[in-house]
């Protein structure tokens, strides 16, 4: 997770059009702006084909700038290459501190790769079923599905929360909170929920609460009924039951 010092970066955002639909546009740029500043906005395509109409108006309300790329082969993609020449181009200039690459193509995997090996931040954006070499080559990946609302719809959090038994049986899940807690915790047992999350963050990065239906780390942590949340001093911290029950049974013993 971005911390505030990144606030005033600039970032390159560049959207492969055939692999993103204008409907995550609005929660797109309300999450590139936690990152950094989006100094360049592009998206590329075909524009004379009738499949992208829909990005027309959304790329006028947000001032994301067309780059018109022709298909020179049936079955050839050759936006891909223009969205990373681009993309090389711009990290030549030096002027950027990070890299948002829109798409759920693995062919950016190398691409996420080298703009890494610079030195510059990589957040990637894409659907659940985007491969995973991609993902893995990205800093952070974040799901559009969290991410595109339907207009009627007034929640933050448009993935359905899933209950906490589902969770509870999540191994991935519970393993990554309790390897946040094991990093940060105290003697007790207790670790600021700030910490875990940036352990989680650096160990699985596409994790995001908002992929189980919660908007706040806290609120998923509490769903899932395997640890208790405390506030001290306007901060949260956060302790595994098992620690607890331990220590509770030493105590009586």
């Amino acid at each position: 997770m971005a911390s505030n010092n990144d606030s005033n970066h600039p970032l390159a955002v560049l959207i492969d059009a055939d692999n993103a639909h204008s409907s995550i546009v609005e929660g797109l740029l309300a999450e590139v702006a936690k990152l950094g500043v989006a100094s360049v906005k592009r998206i590329y395509g075909d524009w004379t084909t009738p499949n992208l109409s829909h990005w027309k108006q959304v790329l006028l309300e947000h001032s994301i700038q067309p780059i018109q790329q022709f298909r020179y082969t049936t079955g050839k993609n050759a936006t891909d290459s223009a969205m990373i020449i681009d993309a090389m181009d711009l990290l030549y200039t030096g002027h950027f501190h990070g890299f948002c690459l829109v798409s759920s193509d693995s062919d950016f995997t190398k691409l996420a790769a080298r703009i890494r090996e610079s030195g510059r931040r990589v957040y990637g954006f894409g659907e659940e079923k985007t491969p995973k070499p991609f993902v893995s080559a990205c800093d952070r990946f974040i799901y559009t599905e969290v991410l595109a609302r339907k207009p009627e719809e007034n929640t933050d959090v448009p993935v359905p929360q899933k209950p906490g038994k589902e969770m509870r049986g999540d191994t991935r899940l519970v393993n990554l909170i309790r390897g946040g807690l094991q990093a940060s915790s105290d003697e007790p047992g207790w670790a600021q929920l700030a910490a875990v999350g940036n352990y989680i963050s650096r160990t699985a990065n596409d994790f995001d609460p908002r992929n189980y239906g919660y908007s706040k780390l806290s609120e998923l942590i509490a769903a899932i009924g395997l640890f208790e949340l405390e506030r001290r001093d306007n901060r949260i911290y956060v302790r595994d039951l098992r620690k607890k029950n331990t220590q509770e049974q030493k105590a009586s013993e």
